[in-house]
This record gives C-alpha cells, structure tokens and sequence, in this order.
C-alpha cells in the first residue's frame, strides 16, 4: 500500500516494510513469543494490503469555514489533516473527498461536526456524522440530501442522541464452508473491520470442529461466530452483556433461520454462579441448564485478555476456542491453560496490515 501520509500520519506504522516483509516480522513475533509454550507450527492468514478496512473513524478539523478530515500523528503531537486514506474499502475511499466537500458548503451539516464514522459492505454504506450540537429537523433535511445524493445511509449522533434517517444497520454476507449466511451489523455495536480476513477466522474454527454436542460462547456479539459455529454442535448458548448485541444477534438467528441457539444477557461471573446452582436467576427462567453438555467454550475476549476468574471458568470445558486481538495476554492466559491443555491448532490473522496489530485464534483440548 502507498500513502503520502506515511511517517506522519499514527494509523500505520509498518510502512517502511513492504507487505511480505510485514507479515514475516509478525511470524517472527508470533514465534519468539509462543516459543516456550511449545508453538511450533501455525497457520497465517493474509489480508490485502490495502482497501481492507470495512469500519473507520475520521475526527473532523475545522478552519474558519472549511473542514478537512484528520488522524493523530505518529509523534503524538496534535492532528494531520487528510484527504484520503487507502486503508478503508474502495467504496468508502471513493465517498470521502466528495462527501467532505457536499457538507464544506451546507453550513447545518458542517458547524460543529466533530468526527464521521463509517461502515461498509458490498451491499450498503452508513455514514454517522458525529456532533457537539443538538441536531434539529434543518438538519434532518440537509442529511437526507446526503443519502439522495450519495445513495447511502445516514445517521446523525449527539449527546447521547441518535437520530436515524432511513436505517441503522449494514447487511453483511459472508461465506463459510461453502454456506451463505446473512447479517445485519448495527451502527454503534462492534464489528469485525477486516471483512475478509473475519471470513476467513470463522473459516478456520469451523474447520476444526468436529464435535456434535453442545457449545457455549462468551462475548457473542451480533453472533458473528455464533451463528455458523451453530451448525457444528446440538445445542449453543451465547452470552453478551450489551443489549443492543444481544438484540442484533437475534435478528440474525431469524435470518439465516437458525433455531438451536440461546442468548443470555449474562457476565461470565454470574454465569458461573449459574452453573454453580449459587443463586437463582430470573434470565434463566427459561432455560435449562442441566439439557445442556458442553464440550467446547468460545472465548473473544478485548484487548486485556481473561482475568483469573474467568480463566477459571473456562478450564471446566474438555475444548476451548479462544480468539485474541492481543498476543501478549493470549500469552498470559495460554501460560495458565497450557498446565491443563493441550494446543491442538494456532493461527494468525492479519486483520490490520502496515500496523503491529496481531489477531490470533488458538483451540486447546484438556489434557
């Protein structure tokens, strides 16, 4: 990927390499890091280079009455304006410099815009323009020219307010083991930003699943993994704490007609009390525990890893699948597993290439 914001902008900073060079030093991490737990081979998985990212975020700097996108700079003093970025999708690098200047000259959708965020598939494009003002109905008239006008979906946010114009999601579809399936990603939740290269993880842990009983995931989100995992097992129960999440990934059972699984709005602390028989619990009112034989758990967990509970938790399960966006606490917790476990299969993912970003999944079987 070239950039004429290279070595000024914060975004990249693997760009002195090409992209080959860029993948053999992650490889080199990813085996000095792993090498005294005894990872030997894994699998890598590539991304192109550039035009990969589906979800991006831009703060908006003002001048006078002009406006120019920015991102933080590498030498983390202050902002450089921009006005391109090869990093996102095609669609969304084609809709930046003429959305920048359609809002430049409408001054209800340019004063006190504070950032714009977007989210892309093959299918749609959403635009949320970000404000630190309320946003009144001449507003809601300006940003409908924006949909008119670019054919894509707008929403406006501030303080806490989300005015939503025609919808507030993207339709997804991605293909794993040969199956289609359809997601709605709603704007505000998370979302995989890598399409390709999330395609190609749910790939990889399906391929290794053979089993036929029961699963159980933590922090299923909109049920990107969940959902196709489904097919693998009798029964899956998925728990997430966020609502929003929760209702997403329903939404998207009753789109690929997906009946075996059951979510619970649930921390994994209170899910082991659950399954200690500690206390009773109203969420489980309609769910029977005791139907249910786990013989693997799914862990994504953020940046910080599991903490020692939750490490404890999962260490009942005979398999467990953990995806990582952080090799050094993958590190950590492997390190507490690794006494009871066995890793059966390792990979790295490439999510974010031209960055030291490393995604990685690991399956472990109990000793």
């Amino acid at each position: 990927m070239e950039c004429r914001y290279f070595g000024v902008c914060g975004s990249c900073t693997l760009y002195h390499l090409d992209y080959l060079a860029q993948i053999e030093q992650k490889k080199e991490f990813i085996s000095a890091l792993f090498k005294p737990l005894h990872v030997k081979n894994y699998e890598v998985f590539t991304s192109p280079s550039s035009h990969y990212r589906s979800r991006s975020e831009f703060r908006i700097w003002h001048e006078d009455e002009s406006i120019s996108y920015a991102m933080g700079r590498v030498d983390k003093k202050g902002s450089i304006c921009i006005d391109e970025c090869p990093k996102v999708e095609a669609k969304i690098a084609s809709l930046m410099p003429s959305l920048i200047s359609f809002i430049a000259v409408r001054s209800e959708l340019r004063e006190k815009l504070f950032a714009i965020e977007f989210l892309c598939t093959p299918k749609d494009l959403l635009v949320t323009l970000i404000y630190h003002k309320p946003l009144n109905d001449a507003w809601e008239e300006e940003a409908r020219a924006i949909e008119q006008e670019f054919e894509v979906h707008v929403i406006g946010r501030s303080h806490k307010i989300k005015r939503i114009l025609s919808q507030d999601f993207v339709e997804e579809n991605l293909c794993i083991e040969g199956q289609n399936y359809r997601y709605h990603i709603v704007e505000g939740g998370f979302s995989q930003p890598n399409r390709g290269v999330n395609e190609k993880m749910i790939n990889w842990v399906c391929s290794h699943i053979k089993e036929t009983k029961d699963l159980l995931e933590l922090y299923c989100g909109h049920g990107n993994f969940t959902i196709p995992l489904s097919h693998k097992f009798g029964k899956v129960l998925a728990t997430e704490i966020s609502k929003t999440s929760i209702a997403s990934a329903l939404n998207n059972c009753d789109l690929n007609h997906t009946q075996n699984i059951s979510f619970l709005r649930m921390s994994a602390e209170e899910l082991t009390s659950a399954l200690k028989k500690e206390r009773p619990f109203r969420r489980l009112s309609e769910i029977d525990l005791d139907e249910y034989e786990f013989s693997h758990v799914f862990v994504d967990p953020p940046r910080s890893g599991m903490d020692e509970q939750s490490l404890a938790f999962i260490s009942q399960f005979e398999n467990i699948i953990y995806i990582s966006c952080n090799p050094i606490t993958l590190k950590r917790d492997l390190e507490v597993l690794s006494q009871q476990y066995e890793i059966k299969h390792f990979a790295l993912f490439d999510q974010f290439p031209n960055t030291e970003h490393i995604e990685s999944g690991v399956i472990l079987r109990k000793i």
